[in-house]
């Protein structure tokens, strides 16, 4: 089992202070949703998991080593990424892109059995099967999305840190994205991922971190973390009966 400890975790670009002091830890069998305001630092919180901040690569750990210390190759055997930005201009074509999730065996070059079958498996959670011979440039924003969740999904990682998975998707893909990170989780991984949809957090995620102005202000099971003091405080909006809503002069909710 690998446990995720974040500890301290400290990020400053320049005098800006992205992530200040940010503190939890994580074992097998959640999916913990990163949600909060634009600017919140979602993003930068994910990449330094990642070990990909130079800034408090010595605050995050996995099973103890820190983050930074890991081998490139080892690192990418112990957790997955999909950053933000995934439009991809390569003349290659989709299935290649998801074989790079196995580059820590060898792949893609020499794609080995156990190899293929993971891509195999990526493609079809990430409904990409039918278009795994087109080249990357012709699929439209919302299939290269899916094809990059294929490459991080092939690499079978005991974590997943994704930012923004539903970003560019459909709703029928979006639902079906969520629901295979939910079972990935409900299997014994660990799934990370900033969130915009709040709605779709609670409705999938087992655990909610809320940042706000690079700090947790929030931590727990979805219902109580996003409560509506919270909502209010951290998102400026209140809650109805037809889901949040920017509220008016006098308090009332504006429909």
């Amino acid at each position: 089992m690998t446990k995720l400890v974040v500890d301290l975790l400290t990020v400053r670009r320049g005098n800006a202070v992205l992530l200040d002091r940010v503190c939890f830890a994580a074992g097998a069998g959640a999916f913990i949703g990163v949600v909060g305001p634009n600017g919140a630092g979602k993003s930068t919180l994910l990449r330094a998991i990642a070990g990909l901040e130079r800034d408090g690569a010595e605050a995050v750990r996995l099973d103890g080593v820190e983050i930074g210390a890991l081998a490139p190759r080892l690192r990418a055997r112990a957790l997955a990424y999909l950053p933000q930005a995934r439009e991809t201009h390569w003349a290659i074509d989709a299935e290649t892109v998801a074989s790079l999730g196995r580059f820590s065996f060898g792949a893609p070059h020499r794609l080995g059995p156990l190899d293929r079958a993971a891509v195999e498996r990526a493609l079809h959670t990430a409904d990409a099967l039918s278009f795994r011979r087109r080249i990357m440039p012709t699929l439209s924003g919302g299939e290269q999305a899916r094809v990059h969740l294929a490459r991080a999904l092939a690499a079978e990682t005991a974590i997943l840190l994704a930012d923004e998975p539903t970003a560019a998707l459909d709703l029928r893909h979006a639902l079906a994205i969520l629901a295979a990170l939910r079972a990935r989780a409900d299997k014994g991984g660990l799934v990370v991922a900033a969130l915009h949809d709040l709605d779709l957090a609670r409705r999938f995620c087992t655990r909610m971190i809320v940042l706000d102005a690079g700090g947790i202000v929030a931590d727990g099971a979805p219902d109580a973390a996003l409560d509506d003091s919270l909502l209010a405080r951290v998102f400026g909006v209140v809650r109805t009966a037809d889901g949040p809503a920017l509220p008016s002069a006098n308090g009332d909710a504006v429909t």
